[in-house]
């Protein structure tokens, strides 16, 4: 509960600050690099280590990777055709392809499923989404916010993104069975804990409701496709195609139906991906998947 009610304090927080002279207009963009250079690899250094590699991580390792791949094929070829723009293109296929599998799934999962059940969001969230935010994420930014970035360009991006390099460092420490001592991973774990009220404040500053903006019809295509179409495509697969059941298939399913993922919306600001969309991405879905979330779990439940 705590959880739930730092990330609602932190977007009040942001926009309040909107209204304060003392804090600089582009402070956003600052809060916006500290999550990216500090807080994310903090993260990847805490958690990965700690992972247990099994066929069980099977169901919610697929979730990540599928989910943006579904992101992508959508809204491209739609944003092709209609002939969006580039930045819009990659905004949406980042945030709707992305899910707030940790500050927002793991209080969910584990008041839902208990500790089993946060076992398996873990899986989701650490090899899943943060290694899919830090490689595809992170591909589809440069490629969209440039239009013509070449391998190479692209390359180097990945082998110097601060998330990717402690993700490789941490790779490397479980293959080894090596982790921290318990004073560093005491550090962190609180750097990392600083990922969402920093990442959500940010997203508060930038978060501006306009009722004549033209957003509003990507954002209602975004949160359909994120909260709703997504889930009904892994629950078709999991559940009746594949026949799948138990608390990892479930949370599973669920944890592919989370808002937009806040670092995610946090990337595709920093590459100039329409912005204010990302924010909107974020500030409005977070809130809704409270509705849509509890959807869901009816349906997981029933059938």
């Amino acid at each position: 509960m705590d959880n739930i009610l730092l990330i609602f304090i932190c977007l009040i927080m942001g926009l309040g600050m909107q209204r304060l002279k003392a804090f600089p207009k582009n402070g956003h963009l600052a809060l916006n690099q500290f999550v990216i250079f500090v807080a994310l690899p903090a993260l990847a250094l805490y958690y990965i280590p700690k992972i247990s590699i099994s066929t069980d991580l099977l169901y919610p390792l697929a979730v990540a990777w599928i989910g943006f791949g579904l992101s992508f094929a959508f809204f491209y070829f739609l944003g092709k055709r209609l002939g969006w723009p580039n930045r819009l293109i990659g905004c949406l296929i980042i945030t709707a392809g992305l899910g707030n599998t940790s500050f927002l799934g793991f209080p969910i999962v584990e008041a839902l499923y208990g500790a089993e059940g946060l076992k398996t969001a873990i899986m989701v969230d650490q090899p899943g989404t943060f290694v899919v935010m830090a490689t595809l994420g992170l591909i589809t930014a440069t490629i969209f916010s440039k239009g013509d970035a070449n391998p190479r360009q692209i390359a180097t991006k990945i082998l110097f993104f601060p998330p990717f390099i402690a993700f490789v460092i941490a790779c490397i420490m479980n293959a080894l069975k090596f982790d921290f001592n318990e004073h560093l991973q005491s550090v962190f774990l609180k750097l990392g804990g600083t990922v969402t009220p920093v990442a959500l404040i940010s997203v508060g500053l930038q978060l501006k409701v306009d009722k004549e903006s033209q957003h509003w019809k990507f954002l209602r295509l975004g949160l359909l496709f994120k909260l709703m179409i997504t889930p009904a495509i892994f629950f078709l697969v999991y559940r009746v195609v594949l026949g799948g059941k138990g608390v990892a298939v479930d949370v599973s399913i669920l944890e592919s139906a989370m808002a937009p993922m806040i670092t995610g919306a946090i990337l595709a600001s920093n590459y100039g991906l329409k912005p204010k969309l990302s924010s909107m991405m974020v500030g409005i879905g977070i809130p809704l998947s409270f509705l849509t979330l509890t959807f869901w779990y009816y349906i997981l439940q029933t059938f």
